[in-house]
């Protein structure tokens, strides 16, 4: 199994990217699918997840409004639109999934401690977002 993230770059602040997450060895169609990130020196957060049945979306709030998650259960692909990007929004990016909606929810909003994304069902390898200012 294997998740890899896509898309990163250098982008000045105000841009826009758009990541993407491709599985393999994974049907990616009916779990719930999340975006996380990590900057140097500090804990990795949860972003942004969805759910694989009905497309439910959550956001951590300091992205709401800005960044839109989103699947192709034909292409095993989800992405995560990132616009009116910010410096503090510099960090690796990566995406996971899990069987549990409410697993990837927690650690969106903060209530499931950071480490509980070790114990998700498929992580992958992260791509560097640099926002300049």
């Amino acid at each position: 199994v294997q998740l890899q993230a896509s898309g990163g770059g250098l982008v000045q602040a105000g841009g826009s990217l758009r990541l993407s997450c491709v599985a393999s060895g994974l049907n990616f169609a009916g779990l719930a699918k999340g975006w996380f990130r990590q900057a140097p020196g500090k804990e990795r957060e949860g972003v942004a997840c969805i759910s694989g049945s009905d497309g439910r979306t959550y956001y951590a709030d300091s992205v709401k409004g800005r960044f839109t998650i989103s699947a192709d259960k034909a292409k095993n692909t989800v992405y995560l639109q990132m616009d009116s990007l910010k410096p503090e929004d510099t960090a690796v990016y990566y995406c996971a999934a899990d069987n549990s909606l409410h697993s990837l929810q927690t650690l969106v909003d903060g209530t499931s401690p950071s480490r509980y994304y070790e114990y998700l069902k498929a992580t992958g390898l992260g791509t560097q977002v640099t926002v300049s200012s």
